[in-house]
């Protein structure tokens, strides 16, 4: 799975892949890893984490998190590795 997230401040605010993480087992094992990680990870923006929303999305989770002055937020993502073609 990957996590992006934002980074920056104001009107220089980019999305970087911050996180991979291998989840191994099934698609449900991966999910819950997933679910998992949506609550559990410390973003970098905002540094102290007043509230937290987890939305379902597609094949991943968005969360939005909302500090003492700003509010940002990240993406947890299912992802396959796919080997290129021969």
């Amino acid at each position: 799975m990957v996590v992006e997230e934002q980074r920056g401040g104001g009107d220089g605010r980019h999305w970087n892949v911050t996180k991979t993480k291998p989840a191994g087992g099934d698609r449900e094992h991966a999910d819950e890893v997933a679910r998992r990680l949506a609550f559990e990870h410390q973003p970098v923006h905002p540094a102290s984490v007043k509230e937290r929303k987890v939305l379902r999305v597609g094949d991943g989770y968005l969360v939005i998190a909302t500090g003492r002055t700003a509010t940002f937020h990240f993406r947890v993502t299912l992802g396959e590795t796919v080997a290129a073609p021969a």
